[in-house]
């Protein structure tokens, strides 16, 4: 299982979801360019000293990521069909995530293998992305029995 941030526009959300990665033995690609400089204070500030112990590549571009991803990439977006509790996920999955302000190309949207969303209560656009990939990733890890294992 990996989780995947396509062009991330904010360091404290990007901070988190590395954080959350180191924690959960999950690795994490940064699909560039990003938003902020990625050594930024705020990135440091919310991973703390996770950082460090965190599996992060670095890809230049969404062409860069693409030929090393293996398994299915699953998108999480809010103009999926399916709620993301009703998918199958299988260990070898990538859950990738879009920009803070405009999700993901329609190029990237279209090379996703599936597409889930998290119901939100009417009137409600969209969960902080840090938020979602937790959600998304646990239901993920739970499926797969793979809490507390290394990967």
């Amino acid at each position: 299982m990996r989780i995947a941030l396509f062009e991330p526009d904010i360091a404290a959300n990007t901070g988190t979801i590395i954080r959350l990665g180191a924690c959960l033995n999950v690795a994490i690609d940064i699909i560039e360019p990003c938003g902020f400089p990625f050594g930024d204070a705020s990135l440091k500030r919310a991973g703390l000293d996770y950082l460090p112990r965190a599996n992060v590549t670095r890809h230049a571009s969404w062409s860069a990521f693409r030929p090393t991803a293996t398994g299915r990439i699953i998108l999480a977006t809010t103009k999926a069909a399916s709620p993301y509790t009703t998918l199958a996920y299988r260990p070898d999955d990538t859950l990738l995530f879009g920009r803070e302000s405009a999700g993901v190309t329609e190029e990237v949207a279209a090379a996703a293998d599936e597409k889930v969303r998290i119901p939100l209560s009417q009137g409600m656009r969209s969960l902080n992305v840090a938020v979602a990939a937790a959600m998304i990733l646990s239901e993920a890890l739970r499926q797969t029995g793979a809490f507390g294992e290394s990967h």
